[in-house]
């Protein structure tokens, strides 16, 4: 009897064992352990590799296959990230440095989930960073407050700035599809592949798969809802503060840039830029940019024209930015003035700058600061967003909601920054907590708020429910969005003669090019 009391014991510790060994799941490349969040029903797993590391061969490249491994792989801690310069002293988007890496296309998943039966929404989070920064692990993206509502979260890392942008002659004629560039978007979608292929064994469900990012992470979610080789990969779409409507860069064009970069470090050859360190890389990147381009694969066209053919991948869409988005990114000079302001503005509008002083006089100092802020806003952010849901829903099937974020979140800085550049994220991801800014109990509701409509939104493709206050679909007709400030509420034609400004500003632009082209 004592005998069997010891066996059973031992059964018993060994099967405890197992779950200790931290909720270990099987996924594609083998198994791979996790850990308990701070609340302990939320399990966490860090570190998890989609794809092979893009480094010597493979380094610009579209993203191979991650190799598979023995045993149990560490799921608790985070991947280095991928190579990039760190934010300027100072800047409200620092966080402490993580190691870096070319070996960097990892995920990390956040999940309640208690069985893989269970099917919950899942939620996609692509960083912002201008496409040069950024990580699936930096603090503000914890998902245990979204997990906590019932979804699966996940984080990515995708190849940055030159790692994964750069276009070059002999990178198009060495790809099979004569292409080059947009290898950081590859690397989003090679991350909703396995997704697709694993998310249930989290408890997830890869029907219910919604993508969202905030500036260049809403840039990305945007070109995955233009490019058809993201079909199949989400069913529903959520972009903060971010789009591509505008003019873009072609192939050619990023070629040629390309090539003076690779000249600049003496890589005259793709050989010998693959033979440079990435420290060589980086540091030769001052005075480059490596944006979204036009390619022919990735984008067969640019995404205005996409939309407008009604060729995107319609899903239901949220869309949205902020009030104050230019005190963080452009922040008015010491030595600003009236003059320099009007200046500038003639030289970029040209024959638009009359009407354009119409609707932003900059007659005072004082005036031209406002003007500043506020034009950068409309022209940089408000613009792209609401172009983004008229297109979706004049060209699509699916349902659209525009939303506007004016809390300014408490802090020393908060006279000066208003509704920052990124400041909804902590309220949508429900983490107010993590953060330093003393929140008051008006943020944590506003916030409990936001994450419950981003939540239903995941869920069902419609972003009411409950009690929450309504938010009514977007149509042009009536260009009603949401506002969240002290709470939310429907208004209707914010900003909206300034927006059609740029309506038609960039329509001519698009046929002055069209112009030049023929």
């Amino acid at each position: 009897m004592i005998l069997l009391m010891r066996v059973g014991i031992c059964l018993l510790l060994s099967t405890a064992a197992v779950f200790a060994v931290d909720h270990a799941v099987r996924v594609s490349g083998g198994l791979v352990s996790g850990a308990s969040g701070n609340k302990r029903e939320i399990r966490v797993y860090k570190g998890i590799p989609y794809a092979a590391p893009p480094a010597g061969s493979l380094r610009w490249q579209p993203p191979a296959p991650a190799a598979s491994w023995r045993g149990i792989r560490d799921g608790t801690r985070f991947s280095p990230v991928c190579w990039q310069l760190p934010y300027p002293a100072g800047s409200i988007y620092r966080s402490a440095p993580q190691p870096t890496s070319e070996d960097c296309l990892y995920l990390n998943v956040w999940t309640g989930a208690r069985s893989e039966h269970e099917r919950r929404p899942v939620m996609v989070w692509i960083h912002g960073g201008a496409l040069t920064r950024g990580s699936g692990s930096t603090p503000t993206y914890d998902g245990e407050g979204l997990a906590a509502k019932g979804v699966v979260l996940v984080t990515i890392n995708y190849r940055l700035g030159v790692f994964g942008f750069l276009a070059h002659p002999e990178l198009t004629r060495e790809s099979n599809r004569k292409s080059s560039g947009n290898y950081g978007f590859l690397d989003q979608m090679a991350a909703l592949e396995w997704v697709r292929k694993n998310i249930s064994a989290f408890g997830g469900d890869p029907e219910r798969v919604t993508i969202f990012g905030e500036s260049a992470g809403s840039w990305s979610v945007n070109l995955l809802a233009a490019t058809p080789l993201a079909k199949g990969l989400f069913a529903r779409a959520i972009g903060e503060s971010g789009a591509n409507f505008g003019l873009m860069q072609t192939l050619g064009q990023a070629e040629k840039n390309g090539a003076r970069f690779a000249a600049s470090i003496g890589g005259g050859s793709l050989q010998t830029l693959r033979a440079k360190s990435p420290e060589e890389l980086l540091k030769a990147t001052e005075g480059f940019a490596f944006p979204a381009i036009v390619d022919g694969w990735v984008l067969p066209a640019d995404v205005y024209t996409i939309f407008a053919e009604g060729k995107q991948n319609d899903v239901p869409l949220i869309a949205g930015s902020n009030a104050d988005e230019g005190t963080a990114l452009s922040p008015w000079p010491a030595s600003g003035s009236a003059a320099a302001f009007t200046g500038n503005m003639q030289q970029r509008f040209g024959a638009f700058a009359a009407r354009f002083f119409e609707l932003y006089p900059a007659r005072t100092d004082d005036e031209a600061r406002i003007a500043h802020y506020s034009s950068y806003r409309d022209f940089v952010f408000g613009w792209q967003m609401r172009t983004w849901a008229r297109m979706a829903v004049r060209s699509g099937k699916s349902k659209a909601y525009l939303y506007y974020f004016s809390r300014t979140p408490p802090g020393p800085n908060s006279s000066t920054l208003g509704a920052y550049h990124a400041a909804e994220i902590g309220y949508v991801f429900h983490n107010l907590s993590l953060s330093s800014r003393p929140y008051q109990e008006s943020d944590r509701k506003l916030s409990d708020l936001m994450s419950s409509y981003w939540v239903n939104f995941a869920a069902r493709g419609d972003p009411n429910g409950g009690d929450l206050p309504k938010w009514p679909e977007y149509r042009p007709e009536s260009d009603t969005l949401l506002e969240f400030g002290d709470g939310a509420a429907p208004r209707k034609g914010l900003h909206r003669p300034r927006l059609d400004f740029f309506d038609d500003y960039f329509r001519a632009m698009r046929a002055r090019l069209e112009t030049e082209r023929n």
